[in-house]
């Protein structure tokens, strides 16, 4: 997905023990707010789940890495 790129301004660009929820733009609390509020807009609800859904699934990745990652 598009919301990934934003982890090409991350030094280094891939780190298995980082969380990327607050850490990459596309991935902050504030850019999570906003594809809540586009649930509420039927032209933007689709991808207003799909982002959500990448979310939830970064999500359970920084919990699962924290138990491998120390």
């Amino acid at each position: 997905m598009l919301v990934d790129l934003d982890h090409l301004l991350a030094t280094p660009i891939f780190d298995p023990c980082r969380c990327s929820i607050n850490f990459h733009p596309l991935h902050s609390w504030f850019a999570i707010a906003i594809y809540f509020i586009l649930l509420f807009f039927k032209p933007t609800r689709v991808v207003a789940v799909g982002l959500l859904l990448h979310m939830a699934t970064d999500g359970l990745d920084c919990f699962l890495s924290q138990n491998n990652c120390g």
